[in-house]
């Protein structure tokens, strides 16, 4: 089974990611951790990808078409994978129906989050992680137990430098002008599963999780 997570920064594709992960049992594959993998490790693509991602751009897709092809050949994702993060344009989704097509496999579904842009700057602000164990929290939605120490491992929590709100509207315009085409792309495979994420419905992460397991079990969706 290969899933798609899709939608705005802030909109809890990392979250939901994390619990269909579990549910379903398959690894949750997130461009943006090996990114930063590779910027907190001073590597010539980490140093790349931050002139970027520190703008709010995209990073190039012949660079993060290279990296998922070789993630997508090891070993723990051959039995199914949640893709959080990629693919960003139509050009990436193209490339990767070819990966795929190469290792005779194919995307089983896509899902897309949708939250309004209000609550998606709230959710931005007060977002922050746990560098060690990776961790996510909200100081209003989601606060840790200690302020700002890791529930799970007691780490002292940091926020991203792009995680404010000027750089947060160039990211939501960046991925409008070249990431919501994707919704297009999946939907005229029939392949798209839309879901809206609100504290105005009180419909968070944990509920279209639930949600999209009985979907899938109910469309005997592989």
């Amino acid at each position: 089974m290969i899933i798609i997570m899709l939608g705005a920064p802030g909109t809890g594709k990392g979250t939901v990611s994390g619990m269909l992960s579990n549910e379903l049992n398959i690894p949750q594959v997130s461009t943006g951790d090996i990114f930063r993998k590779h910027i907190n490790e001073h590597t010539e693509l980490g140093e790349l990808a931050e002139k970027y991602i520190s703008k709010g751009q995209l990073v190039p897709d012949d660079v993060t078409i290279d990296l998922v092809k070789d993630r997508l050949q090891q070993q723990d994702v051959q039995s199914g994978v949640i893709l959080d993060g990629f693919p960003r344009t139509v050009k990436q989704a193209e490339a990767l129906d070819n990966m795929l097509e190469n290792m005779n496999k194919n995307v089983s579904m896509t899902i897309n989050l949708t939250t309004p842009e209000k609550e998606l700057i709230e959710r931005i602000v007060n977002r922050r992680q746990c560098p060690n164990c990776k961790a996510s929290y909200n100081l209003v939605l989601n606060p840790p137990k200690k302020e700002n120490i890791c529930d799970k491992c007691g780490h002292e929590l940091t926020k991203r430098k792009d995680d404010n709100k000027d750089t947060f509207k160039d990211r939501l315009k960046t991925y409008f002008n070249q990431t919501s085409p994707l919704v297009d792309y999946y939907e005229k495979q029939n392949k798209l599963y839309s879901a809206l994420v609100s504290q105005s419905i009180n419909k968070m992460g944990k509920d279209v999780t639930k949600d999209v397991v009985e979907y899938i079990k109910k469309n005997h969706i592989t």
